[in-house]
């Protein structure tokens, strides 16, 4: 057994790398390279980055699929490129438009991730008979008696397991995550060590198709029909105000809303159906219940018997909470104080063990509620 729990030699294990020309997914190939595995490197061009003005913060972009072309010669891999804008922008781009415009607030990285990467690029590693796909994602994962689960990062200001909980069990089994049990400064100390021209390369920051986080460019570029001036009302239906349109907008703005109060006003709701947007004071955005939708489950439904933990945003703490699933659909109890909760972003179930936080899947959230409405 090699050190990716498969049966063979390491020369014998074929494994396909995929490489976003950052500084991880280098030290990953290197990784693999170095411990003498048959390594293929694969980057993705998922979008044409010509008039981006924000090339080396972004991935999957022009310049980044050159630096995972010089990484691959310098450690001496097989490298290629696979062409996948058309499927990134209807399966993600499309996606984040249809969300934003619904009064939602969505999270491509999920959806990447879902489609292009674990699926298609899953399929490919299939195809290339390779062993198996390793990726440079800060999570964690453990086999037991051949069945895979994941938890989060050993270095959990980098943990990405929030983006990464449509993983099917199929595809988990077949995923490695070499940097799960290290720390991002020893990614960084590897890649200097080995003379990796990304080791000082800045970390991606953006959305690779939001240039500076404009995300309202990308949806008047591919949908100006969307920018409809509306009304803005406060929580008895009261007209207080105007918008230009609700993608302008999202759950827990406060600023922008440009309306004199004599106490904050934050946005409490977005209509897409009537084209408004409901403002209100900060305690309005405490949220109690979600409902979820497309629920993928790592896990047992015996583990939702108990309390859990969720988390609601990738950059969130862990709440304590009470899940009832049904089919493919779930409601969420929080038991802990949270504002400022979303429709169309993502709601992740994890139960602590003897491992760790160990994840047990996630959903979209499609409905919150508190105390004074209903999304």
């Amino acid at each position: 057994m090699n050190s990716l729990g498969i049966n063979k030699s390491n020369k014998n294990t074929k494994v396909v790398v995929a490489m976003s020309g950052g500084v991880d997914s280098s030290v990953v190939a290197a990784l693999m390279k170095n411990d003498g595995y048959d390594v293929t490197g694969i980057t993705l061009k998922l979008y044409d980055d010509t008039n981006s003005s924000n090339k080396g913060r972004q991935c999957c972009a022009g310049q980044d699929i050159l630096d995972a072309k010089r990484v691959s010669e310098k450690l001496d891999i097989n490298h290629k490129i696979l062409f996948y804008q058309k499927k990134f922008k209807t399966e993600v781009i499309d996606s984040f438009i249809d969300s934003y415009t619904a009064g939602e607030t969505p999270i491509p990285c999920v959806q990447c991730n879902q489609t292009v990467k674990f699926r298609d690029l899953f399929k490919f590693a299939k195809d290339l008979n390779a062993d198996a796909l390793v990726t440079g994602h800060y999570v964690s994962r453990f086999n037991n008696n051949g069945q895979a689960s994941m938890y989060r990062a050993k270095d959990q200001n980098r943990d990405q397991s929030y983006f990464l909980f449509s993983t099917s069990q199929e595809q988990l089994n077949y995923l490695r995550f070499p940097l799960g049990e290290i720390d991002k400064s020893e990614t960084r100390s590897i890649a200097k060590n080995l003379d990796l021209n990304v080791a000082s390369k800045p970390d991606s920051q953006d959305i690779c198709f939001v240039p500076n986080g404009d995300y309202s460019s990308v949806i008047k570029k591919f949908r100006p029909e969307s920018f409809k001036p509306g009304k803005i009302l406060d929580l008895k239906g009261k007209q207080i105000g105007d918008h230009e349109g609700i993608i302008n907008y999202t759950i827990g703005q406060r600023k922008g809303i440009k309306i004199s109060n004599n106490q904050p006003l934050y946005v409490i709701n977005i209509n897409a159906d009537n084209n408004t947007i409901i403002v209100g004071s900060k305690e309005c955005l405490e949220i109690k219940k979600i409902s979820l939708r497309d629920i993928n489950l790592l896990g047992n439904k015996e583990d939702f018997k108990n309390f859990i933990s969720i988390k609601v945003r990738s950059t969130g703490k862990l709440l304590k909470a009470k899940v009832s699933i049904i089919d493919k659909k779930a409601d969420v109890e929080i038991l802990d104080k949270e504002t400022g909760i979303s429709p169309g972003q993502a709601c992740v179930f994890y139960t602590k063990d003897k491992v760790g936080d160990k994840v047990l899947g996630g959903g979209w959230i499609d409905k919150t509620f508190n105390n004074n409405l209903s999304t």
